[in-house]
């Protein structure tokens, strides 16, 4: 059952479950710090394909297909898959995921879209409208930069503001029932989808300061409608502001008489280290913050390492075309409440409140 909670957020009664997830990554991701904890790897931008494009798209597929393996499912067990991804009309979505052979519900949230699918996934399931139901994104720097900024043999600048668009795909499984044969699984608790926030910010350079302002406004609204405080969790973590915008977001958040300093970290921050790799303000991208839950957010409340955990997603709402014709960038922020419980005591007795 869902529980609208003060104005904006969505409580789910039994559940939903995260029943298993993956995530598939290129060459500078798998050289960063998480390096270890993804599934898969590659060496190759193109991974052997003819194209950046079809590269990303077998991003989607493996995170997929890898996803369904550790759960030991076939994937005729997945009712809806919720996927997206930054390219001109979810392409890369499209094209990864057409041989599933399963109903389709293309999403766009820019790089919000790992917590936009993953809440309509939870929603979905926890309305019996699936009984289980897929979560997938992916972005890829090439793609990316080929679509929205310059050729890559240009060679151009980066700005100090700019961030590296992760090459990397994460997919995760929500279930009604808890996986089978264990004792703590992982439930998305609650979900609080966010407004468009306009500042007027036209860089495309510095999403980052584009996003800071939803991603801010969505974690106020989730506060004020559950009654709870920074404190109550172990990790806030947004993606992908990046160094700016998490300095910005921290700012904000000090002068509603927040401090989120210590709980807070962000996927941009997460993926690369930026003292090693070349990266100037850190990650960006669906992938990012979808490689990030998908390998050691989601593995920590699965061993019990952390028990709350509130992941952001932000997405800058832009286009090449609105970017050229000197629009401004929209931002916008959806929340997941993910909690680590022992499935026999959550199933008895249902999920407590906060």
């Amino acid at each position: 059952m869902i529980t609208r909670i003060g104005k904006r957020t969505l409580r789910f009664g039994r559940g939903p479950w995260a029943a298993s997830w993956a995530a598939s990554v290129g060459k500078k991701e798998k050289e960063g710090p998480l390096g270890a904890l993804f599934d898969q790897c590659h060496e190759d931008t193109t991974l052997g394909l003819e194209s950046w494009e079809q590269a990303e798209s077998r991003l989607q597929s493996e995170a997929a297909q890898l996803a369904l393996r550790k759960a030991g499912m076939e994937r005729e067990a997945i009712d809806c898959v919720f996927a997206g991804d930054l390219l001109n009309q979810c392409a890369a979505s499209v094209f990864g995921l057409r041989e599933l052979d399963i109903p389709f519900l293309g999403q766009y949230g820019a790089c919000s879209t790992m917590a936009q699918t993953l809440g309509m996934a939870a929603v979905f399931v926890e309305a019996g409208a699936a009984r289980r139901a897929l979560a997938v994104t992916s972005s890829h720097f090439c793609s990316a930069e080929r679509q929205f900024r310059l050729p890559l043999e240009y060679g151009g600048q980066r700005t100090p503001t700019a961030q590296w668009t992760a090459t990397a795909s994460g997919a995760v499984i929500v279930s009604r029932e808890p996986p089978s044969g264990v004792e703590r699984a992982v439930v998305v608790r609650e979900a609080t989808f966010g407004r468009m926030r306009d500042l007027g910010i036209k860089d495309a350079a510095n999403m980052g300061a584009a996003m800071a302002p939803a991603a801010w406004e969505t974690l106020l609204d989730y506060f004020t409608d559950t009654a709870s405080a920074p404190s109550d969790f172990d990790l806030i973590l947004t993606g992908d502001l990046g160094a700016v915008g998490s300095d910005l977001l921290r700012e904000l958040a000090l002068r509603d008489g927040f401090d989120i300093a210590a709980v807070h970290n962000d996927g941009g921050l997460m993926l690369y280290d930026r003292q090693r790799q070349d990266v100037h303000a850190g990650a960006s991208g669906c992938g990012c913050s979808a490689a990030v839950l998908c390998s050691v957010v989601l593995g920590d409340l699965l061993a019990g390492r952390m028990q709350d955990v509130l992941f952001v997603g932000t997405g800058a709402l832009m286009s090449l075309t609105t970017s050229q014709q000197g629009e401004s960038i929209p931002g916008v922020a959806h929340l997941i409440h993910l909690r680590s419980v022992p499935v026999h005591s959550h199933t008895d007795t249902g999920a407590a409140g906060r």
